[in-house]
């Protein structure tokens, strides 16, 4: 899934990559709502909130929010300059140390929502600012990827592009052809997960509450697995080559 560069990809990578990080974003979306009270994998109902305040002169308000706007711009930043820092020695490695670093801060929340979190406002605000630079790092990056075709924090832009794309489609004066239908196919993918996400996302943290973070990234996890695993067996399949090549 991140081995390949975006005129490489095939539908099948694309679909992987599409399922897991909006499962993810639709589990965060939603713990995050139960939780705090304040959407997480998008900064849309926050820009409103904003503009909300600014009319009201809450300028407390003013500055948590616009706080949270440039988190999510820090992240999306700050994994882009990685990519194209690191692409050009090493693919995997530009677009895994993304993931890794939304692993590390979402074990964070678990670890603290877990064990330390005592409902204050200023903590909550700080964990909130947390997972939403986490969302801006993996939108940023999935996006990258994948040439602006996934997006897996929020749906408004989905919606829209999958609406041209299905117009498309059925118009008579255009051509059903293969792209058109895969970008469907990858559209209707990050809808599905990403709202299924969101229920197993409510239901296990009334479950098991700030624990379910621990969860998360165990599915980043099996993104960076899923490119690793085919290199570790090309490796065992050729040492077990080399040692029965030796004479008894």
């Amino acid at each position: 899934m991140l081995r390949q560069s975006k005129e490489t990809r095939t539908l099948k990578q694309n679909l992987l990559l599409a399922s897991s990080t909006a499962f993810v974003s639709g589990v965060t979306n939603v713990a995050g709502m139960i939780a705090f009270l304040a959407f997480t994998s998008n900064i849309t109902g926050h820009v409103a909130n904003l503009a909300k305040h600014i009319v009201e002169q809450n300028w407390a308000e003013m500055v948590v929010f616009i706080i949270w706007l440039m988190m999510f711009f820090a992240g999306a930043f700050i994994s882009n300059f990685i990519v194209h820092s690191l692409e050009h020695k090493s693919r995997y490695r530009a677009h895994s140390i993304p993931i890794i670093i939304e692993i590390i801060l979402l074990l964070f929340v678990a670890i603290y929502g877990h064990n330390f979190y005592q409902e204050t406002e200023t903590e909550r605000e700080i964990v909130i600012g947390v997972i939403i630079f986490s969302m801006g790092l993996q939108n940023s990056l999935v996006s990258t990827i994948s040439g602006g075709l996934i997006k897996s924090t929020h749906l408004t832009g989905l919606f829209t592009d999958l609406g041209g794309d299905v117009s498309e489609w059925f118009h008579p004066n255009t051509a059903k052809t293969e792209t058109t239908r895969n970008k469907i196919y990858v559209r209707l993918t990050v809808l599905g997960f990403y709202f299924f996400g969101g229920i197993m996302g409510g239901f296990f943290f009334n479950l098991y509450d700030f624990a379910i973070f621990y969860f998360i990234p165990l599915i980043l996890l099996t993104i960076l697995y899923y490119d690793l695993s085919p290199v570790a067996l090309h490796k065992i399949s050729r040492v077990f080559r080399t040692d029965k090549s030796r004479p008894v």
